[in-house]
Protein backbone atom coordinates (compact mmCIF):
# COMPACT_ATOMS: atom_id res chain seq x y z
CA UNK A 1 0.00 0.00 0.00
CA UNK A 2 1.16 3.58 -1.00
CA UNK A 3 1.79 6.25 1.66
CA UNK A 4 1.38 9.78 1.88
CA UNK A 5 2.19 12.42 3.95
CA UNK A 6 -0.85 14.66 3.43
CA UNK A 7 -3.71 12.05 3.31
CA UNK A 8 -4.13 8.41 4.08
CA UNK A 9 -5.04 5.38 1.72
CA UNK A 10 -6.20 2.16 2.97
CA UNK A 11 -8.02 -0.71 0.64
CA UNK A 12 -9.33 -3.48 2.24
CA UNK A 13 -12.18 -5.78 0.93
CA UNK A 14 -11.93 -3.97 -2.66
CA UNK A 15 -12.62 -0.65 -0.81
CA UNK A 16 -10.66 2.22 -0.86
CA UNK A 17 -10.70 4.89 1.76
CA UNK A 18 -8.86 8.45 1.26
CA UNK A 19 -8.59 10.34 4.08
CA UNK A 20 -7.80 14.13 3.73
CA UNK A 21 -4.92 14.35 6.87
CA UNK A 22 -3.87 17.88 7.61
CA UNK A 23 -6.01 18.12 10.49
CA UNK A 24 -4.09 21.31 11.71
CA UNK A 25 -4.99 22.83 9.18
CA UNK A 26 -8.74 21.43 8.68
CA UNK A 27 -7.53 19.35 5.98
CA UNK A 28 -6.52 22.37 3.49
CA UNK A 29 -5.66 21.62 -0.06
CA UNK A 30 -2.33 22.51 -0.37
CA UNK A 31 0.22 21.74 -3.57
CA UNK A 32 1.48 18.43 -2.28
CA UNK A 33 -2.32 17.35 -0.35
CA UNK A 34 -3.79 17.87 -4.56
CA UNK A 35 -0.76 15.81 -6.04
CA UNK A 36 -1.53 13.03 -3.60
CA UNK A 37 -4.98 13.00 -4.35
CA UNK A 38 -4.34 12.40 -7.40
CA UNK A 39 -2.38 10.38 -7.99
CA UNK A 40 -4.58 8.01 -4.97
CA UNK A 41 -7.53 8.30 -7.18
CA UNK A 42 -5.59 6.61 -9.48
CA UNK A 43 -4.23 4.00 -7.85
CA UNK A 44 -7.48 3.21 -6.20
CA UNK A 45 -8.88 3.28 -9.57
CA UNK A 46 -6.73 0.55 -10.74
CA UNK A 47 -7.03 -1.61 -7.22
CA UNK A 48 -10.05 -0.98 -5.62
CA UNK A 49 -13.79 -1.57 -6.72
CA UNK A 50 -15.16 1.83 -4.98
CA UNK A 51 -13.08 5.13 -3.83
CA UNK A 52 -14.12 7.17 -0.53
CA UNK A 53 -13.10 10.37 0.12
CA UNK A 54 -13.46 11.46 3.41
CA UNK A 55 -11.28 13.63 6.13
CA UNK A 56 -9.77 13.42 9.66
CA UNK A 57 -10.62 15.59 12.31
CA UNK A 58 -13.42 17.52 12.42
CA UNK A 59 -14.07 19.00 8.78
CA UNK A 60 -13.73 17.81 5.75
CA UNK A 61 -12.05 19.75 3.96
CA UNK A 62 -11.73 23.65 4.49
CA UNK A 63 -10.82 24.58 0.71
CA UNK A 64 -7.61 26.26 -0.45
CA UNK A 65 -4.89 26.34 1.89
CA UNK A 66 -3.99 30.38 1.00
CA UNK A 67 -0.84 30.11 2.86
CA UNK A 68 0.42 27.10 0.44
CA UNK A 69 2.67 29.78 -2.04
CA UNK A 70 3.33 32.38 0.68
CA UNK A 71 1.60 36.05 -0.37
CA UNK A 72 -2.11 34.75 -0.81
CA UNK A 73 -2.31 37.60 -3.27
CA UNK A 74 0.66 36.70 -5.74
CA UNK A 75 -0.56 33.07 -6.11
CA UNK A 76 -1.45 32.70 -9.42
CA UNK A 77 -4.77 30.98 -9.81
CA UNK A 78 -5.07 30.37 -13.43
CA UNK A 79 -1.79 28.39 -12.74
CA UNK A 80 -2.78 26.25 -10.16
CA UNK A 81 -6.20 25.38 -11.45
CA UNK A 82 -5.44 24.02 -14.38
CA UNK A 83 -1.80 22.41 -13.13
CA UNK A 84 -2.41 21.09 -9.83
CA UNK A 85 -6.90 21.31 -9.33
CA UNK A 86 -7.86 19.71 -12.64
CA UNK A 87 -5.66 16.92 -12.76
CA UNK A 88 -7.14 16.06 -9.37
CA UNK A 89 -10.93 16.57 -9.61
CA UNK A 90 -10.36 14.49 -13.08
CA UNK A 91 -8.71 11.58 -10.88
CA UNK A 92 -12.22 11.56 -8.64
CA UNK A 93 -14.41 12.58 -11.46
CA UNK A 94 -13.80 10.20 -14.24
CA UNK A 95 -12.60 7.42 -11.65
CA UNK A 96 -13.58 3.71 -13.27
CA UNK A 97 -15.38 2.60 -10.30
CA UNK A 98 -18.20 4.24 -7.92
CA UNK A 99 -16.83 7.33 -6.08
CA UNK A 100 -18.57 8.39 -2.73
CA UNK A 101 -17.70 11.43 -0.78
CA UNK A 102 -18.02 11.00 3.13
CA UNK A 103 -18.72 14.34 4.31
CA UNK A 104 -17.55 14.28 8.01
CA UNK A 105 -17.85 18.08 8.86
CA UNK A 106 -17.57 21.28 7.33
CA UNK A 107 -16.95 21.20 3.20
CA UNK A 108 -15.65 25.01 2.10
CA UNK A 109 -14.99 26.39 -1.22
CA UNK A 110 -12.50 24.11 -3.39
CA UNK A 111 -13.19 21.31 -0.31
CA UNK A 112 -16.91 21.56 -1.12
CA UNK A 113 -16.38 21.28 -4.97
CA UNK A 114 -13.78 18.65 -4.31
CA UNK A 115 -16.49 16.80 -2.34
CA UNK A 116 -19.26 17.56 -5.07
CA UNK A 117 -17.34 15.69 -8.04
CA UNK A 118 -17.55 12.23 -6.10
CA UNK A 119 -21.00 10.16 -7.75
CA UNK A 120 -22.53 10.50 -4.27
CA UNK A 121 -22.29 12.36 -1.10
CA UNK A 122 -23.22 11.27 2.19
CA UNK A 123 -22.99 14.05 4.56
CA UNK A 124 -23.33 13.74 8.32
CA UNK A 125 -26.11 16.36 9.56
CA UNK A 126 -23.96 18.34 11.22
CA UNK A 127 -21.78 18.86 7.88
CA UNK A 128 -22.29 21.90 6.10
CA UNK A 129 -21.51 23.19 2.54
CA UNK A 130 -19.98 27.01 2.10
CA UNK A 131 -18.99 28.64 -1.56
CA UNK A 132 -16.88 30.65 0.04
CA UNK A 133 -15.59 32.26 -2.95
CA UNK A 134 -17.02 35.59 -2.90
CA UNK A 135 -15.92 37.06 0.55
CA UNK A 136 -12.52 36.91 -1.12
CA UNK A 137 -13.27 38.27 -4.32
CA UNK A 138 -13.41 35.29 -6.37
CA UNK A 139 -15.76 33.17 -7.96
CA UNK A 140 -16.86 29.34 -7.40
CA UNK A 141 -13.66 27.06 -8.79
CA UNK A 142 -12.66 23.60 -8.72
CA UNK A 143 -15.79 22.49 -11.11
CA UNK A 144 -18.23 24.52 -8.48
CA UNK A 145 -20.13 26.57 -11.77
CA UNK A 146 -20.14 23.39 -13.28
CA UNK A 147 -21.59 20.96 -10.45
CA UNK A 148 -23.77 23.50 -8.73
CA UNK A 149 -26.35 24.34 -11.31
CA UNK A 150 -26.90 20.71 -12.45
CA UNK A 151 -27.53 19.31 -8.71
CA UNK A 152 -29.46 22.00 -7.35
CA UNK A 153 -30.61 24.04 -9.99
CA UNK A 154 -29.28 27.85 -11.48
CA UNK A 155 -31.69 29.93 -8.78
CA UNK A 156 -29.78 27.65 -5.82
CA UNK A 157 -26.75 27.73 -7.67
CA UNK A 158 -26.90 31.76 -7.92
CA UNK A 159 -27.66 32.02 -4.50
CA UNK A 160 -25.25 30.04 -2.96
CA UNK A 161 -22.34 31.88 -4.80
CA UNK A 162 -23.69 35.21 -4.30
CA UNK A 163 -24.46 35.11 -1.05
CA UNK A 164 -21.84 32.53 -0.12
CA UNK A 165 -23.90 31.15 2.85
CA UNK A 166 -23.33 28.22 4.75
CA UNK A 167 -25.85 25.24 2.99
CA UNK A 168 -26.22 22.35 5.96
CA UNK A 169 -26.17 19.20 5.25
CA UNK A 170 -29.78 18.44 5.70
CA UNK A 171 -31.01 21.96 3.06
CA UNK A 172 -28.31 20.46 0.74
CA UNK A 173 -30.42 16.94 0.94
CA UNK A 174 -33.60 18.71 0.64
CA UNK A 175 -32.05 20.82 -2.82
CA UNK A 176 -30.96 17.62 -4.35
CA UNK A 177 -27.49 19.05 -4.06
CA UNK A 178 -26.39 16.01 -2.29
CA UNK A 179 -27.33 12.41 -1.93
CA UNK A 180 -28.14 11.86 1.51
CA UNK A 181 -27.73 13.68 4.97
CA UNK A 182 -27.35 10.94 7.58
CA UNK A 183 -27.42 11.85 11.73
CA UNK A 184 -23.89 11.98 13.26
CA UNK A 185 -24.12 9.04 15.31
CA UNK A 186 -24.87 6.53 12.27
CA UNK A 187 -22.64 8.39 9.74
CA UNK A 188 -19.62 6.51 9.75
CA UNK A 189 -21.73 3.09 9.48
CA UNK A 190 -24.05 3.97 7.00
CA UNK A 191 -21.30 5.08 4.27
CA UNK A 192 -18.96 2.04 5.16
CA UNK A 193 -22.36 -0.05 4.35
CA UNK A 194 -23.01 2.23 1.27
CA UNK A 195 -19.53 1.69 -0.01
CA UNK A 196 -19.64 -2.17 0.85
CA UNK A 197 -22.82 -1.93 -1.17
CA UNK A 198 -20.90 -0.98 -4.76
CA UNK A 199 -17.68 -2.95 -3.79
CA UNK A 200 -19.97 -6.18 -4.07
CA UNK A 201 -21.58 -5.00 -7.61
CA UNK A 202 -21.55 -5.09 -10.74
CA UNK A 203 -18.18 -2.63 -11.22
CA UNK A 204 -17.99 -2.72 -15.15
CA UNK A 205 -21.66 -2.01 -15.14
CA UNK A 206 -21.37 0.92 -12.59
CA UNK A 207 -18.66 2.40 -14.70
CA UNK A 208 -20.76 2.43 -17.99
CA UNK A 209 -23.38 3.70 -15.59
CA UNK A 210 -21.35 6.81 -14.70
CA UNK A 211 -20.39 7.77 -18.52
CA UNK A 212 -23.61 7.56 -19.44
CA UNK A 213 -25.30 9.96 -16.92
CA UNK A 214 -22.19 12.40 -17.88
CA UNK A 215 -22.35 12.15 -21.65
CA UNK A 216 -26.35 12.63 -21.09
CA UNK A 217 -25.67 16.43 -20.44
CA UNK A 218 -23.78 16.90 -23.38
CA UNK A 219 -25.43 14.55 -25.47
CA UNK A 220 -29.08 15.00 -27.80
CA UNK A 221 -31.56 12.16 -27.63
CA UNK A 222 -30.73 10.43 -30.45
CA UNK A 223 -26.82 10.63 -29.58
CA UNK A 224 -27.63 9.33 -26.25
CA UNK A 225 -29.92 6.20 -27.07
CA UNK A 226 -27.18 5.42 -29.51
CA UNK A 227 -24.60 5.56 -26.21
CA UNK A 228 -26.67 3.82 -24.00
CA UNK A 229 -27.02 0.74 -26.94
CA UNK A 230 -23.52 0.57 -26.89
CA UNK A 231 -22.59 0.89 -23.24
CA UNK A 232 -25.83 -2.08 -22.67
CA UNK A 233 -24.08 -3.93 -25.15
CA UNK A 234 -20.48 -4.04 -23.60
CA UNK A 235 -22.00 -5.10 -20.01
CA UNK A 236 -24.39 -7.82 -21.54
CA UNK A 237 -20.68 -9.55 -22.24
CA UNK A 238 -19.73 -9.48 -19.10
CA UNK A 239 -19.65 -12.57 -16.64
CA UNK A 240 -21.65 -10.23 -13.76
CA UNK A 241 -24.58 -9.73 -16.47
CA UNK A 242 -24.81 -13.73 -16.86
CA UNK A 243 -24.49 -14.37 -13.36
CA UNK A 244 -26.76 -11.60 -12.55
CA UNK A 245 -29.57 -13.10 -15.00
CA UNK A 246 -29.25 -17.00 -13.41
CA UNK A 247 -28.92 -15.37 -9.77
CA UNK A 248 -32.72 -13.81 -10.42
CA UNK A 249 -34.09 -16.95 -11.76
CA UNK A 250 -32.89 -18.90 -8.96
CA UNK A 251 -33.78 -16.56 -6.45
CA UNK A 252 -31.01 -15.88 -4.99
CA UNK A 253 -28.46 -12.93 -4.31
CA UNK A 254 -25.86 -12.54 -7.26
CA UNK A 255 -22.41 -12.32 -6.24
CA UNK A 256 -20.65 -10.06 -9.03
CA UNK A 257 -16.82 -10.24 -9.65
CA UNK A 258 -16.52 -6.51 -10.94
CA UNK A 259 -15.98 -8.12 -14.56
Amino acid sequence: MKEYDTITLELSEDIAILSLNRVDKMNALDTQMRAEITDAAGYAGRNARVLVLTGKGRAFCSGQDLSDSGNAASIDLERVLKDEYVPMLRAISDCPIPTISAVNGPAAGAGANLALAADVVIATESAYFLQAFTRIGLIPDAGGTYWLPRQMGAAKAMGAALFAEPISARQADDWGMIWEAVEDEKFDAHWRARAAHLAQGPTQAYGNLKQAVRDSWENGFARQLDLEAQLQGDCGKTRDFKEGVVAFLEKRPARYEGR
